[in-house]
């Protein structure tokens, strides 16, 4: 696939939720992760340790991280508001960065103002984080034109 992405959580609380997403970023070929503000200690659900496949930038506050977006790299914000494009017709930039809230509030208004674009996945319910993530990355890597890698005997 043409271009680069990264994937990451503002304030993200939960180490499980951390893991899993971090787990589907290297699944999904994500070429960096990273934190904002993080609030745990440790980490124990990334199974595959994809710190040590991918960089892991961590930033201590939005404006810090937000000084940091590699150049000509979009970010997008995965949220429900108004400005929000479903993820069924939403176009993914060729590099991008993707931006996931914390699991018990929503990004801020200046981080959905400072956002290329804004992603919403329909759902009857709020999704988990980590799982709203790697739909994200799903989908990208789906549009994108992925190509499965899976070992089948």
């Amino acid at each position: 696939m043409r271009g680069y992405c990264g994937i990451g959580v503002l304030n993200i609380k939960s180490e499980i939720n951390y893991g899993t997403l971090f787990r589907s970023a290297y699944a999904f070929g994500v070429d960096f992760i990273f934190l904002i503000g993080k609030r745990f200690k440790k980490q124990s659900s990334d199974t595959t340790q994809a710190h040590r496949h991918l960089p892991l930038y961590e930033y201590v506050s939005f404006e810090d991280f937000y000084d940091h977006i590699p150049y000509d790299c979009q970010l997008v914000s995965v949220e429900i508001c108004e400005k929000a494009k479903l993820i069924k017709v939403f176009s993914h930039p060729e590099r991008a960065v993707y931006l996931l809230g914390k699991e018990d509030g929503s990004l801020p208004n200046d981080v959905i103002d400072k956002s290329w674009g804004v992603i919403k996945i329909p759902t009857a319910q709020c999704l988990n984080v980590a799982v709203a993530g790697s739909i994200v990355l799903y989908d990208r890597f789906n549009k994108m034109g992925g190509q499965d890698v899976t070992k089948t005997e």
